[in-house]
């Protein structure tokens, strides 16, 4: 099963809006095209990828004009393109894929990290740390590839089209030495230099805010530019990634950004902490 990419959540909404205002239910859909209801569903869910020609019948049986139809039918097509995360699809879960789908096509990402430096601003050493203590035991094979797929993912972050990656850290993250004290003063020194992307804000939470909301554990925030694609929330757990949608989750994560951001450092008092943390006690 592919991720569910914004894309294919769009191509659901939009398969579902034009069916309910063809005033037909998933069922009687579905037999018109010789269906079942919960393939319908699994469509409109974007928990399985639909075909363009399947598209262009269910957007035939709801009479949508031409001109939509071909707007959806490509966005089927374009949902169905591989992505480069899929040729990591033997080293990564499913939920991190998933997740990586979702991130690729954010326009703004916000993550809160209490532990350790956020993903998209790790170093090369530092991400290999990190896989090295992760829950399962890998092979430098996988570590490595692993390494790469994190790397690859920090690549929009001075892309074309960056997004605005707005990352906020707990300063106990900037005291543990991952990987140890050399790899620990390169990852400062990389915070540093990335601090200047125009597209890039960190801020740290410093351990004189004491226990504040987001001590519990990790926190991404995705927006879409298109405005029928919702935020969405994911949080780290020891299973993996999960991410959350529904509204009441949303508003709770949501609430929880923006306190960390009120009990956070400005951006250049961060960046002040950071160098400072630079030269060590």
């Amino acid at each position: 099963m592919a991720p569910k990419t914004a894309r294919a959540r769009r191509l659901g909404f939009a398969l579902r809006s034009y069916r309910e205002a063809a005033g037909l239910t998933l069922e009687e859909a579905a037999d018109e095209i010789n269906s079942t209801r919960s393939t319908l569903s699994r469509y409109e869910n974007a928990l399985t990828l639909v075909s363009p020609a399947t598209v262009r019948a269910l957007l035939a049986l709801y009479r949508v004009s031409d001109e939509e139809t071909a707007a959806v039918v490509r966005l089927a097509r374009e949902a169905r393109t591989p992505g480069w995360w899929q040729s990591y699809s033997d080293v990564l879960d499913r939920r991190t894929l998933d997740f990586i789908a979702l991130e690729s096509e954010a326009t703004v990402v916000a993550n809160f990290e209490p532990c350790v430096v956020p993903g998209l601003l790790q170093t090369a050493d530092y991400i290999r740390a990190v896989m090295r203590g992760a829950p399962n035991s890998l092979s430098d094979s996988e570590v490595e590839q692993r390494v790469q797929a994190r790397l690859s993912r920090q690549q929009r972050l001075t892309g074309s089209e960056p997004p605005i990656f707005d990352a906020i850290i707990d300063e106990a993250a900037l005291l543990r030495p991952v990987g140890g004290t050399g790899v620990l003063a390169a990852q400062l020194n990389q915070l540093v230099k990335t601090s200047e992307l125009p597209n890039v804000t960190i801020q740290v939470v410093p351990l004189s805010a004491g226990y504040h909301r987001g001590t519990g554990g990790s926190l991404h925030i995705l927006e879409f530019a298109d405005p029928e694609d919702p935020i969405l929330a994911s949080v780290e757990t020891v299973a993996g990634q999960l991410t959350l949608d529904r509204p009441a989750d949303l508003r709770v994560c949501t609430r929880v950004m923006e306190n960390l951001r009120s009990v956070a450092l400005s951006p250049d008092a961060s960046r002040d902490r950071i160098i400072h943390l630079q030269k060590g006690p």
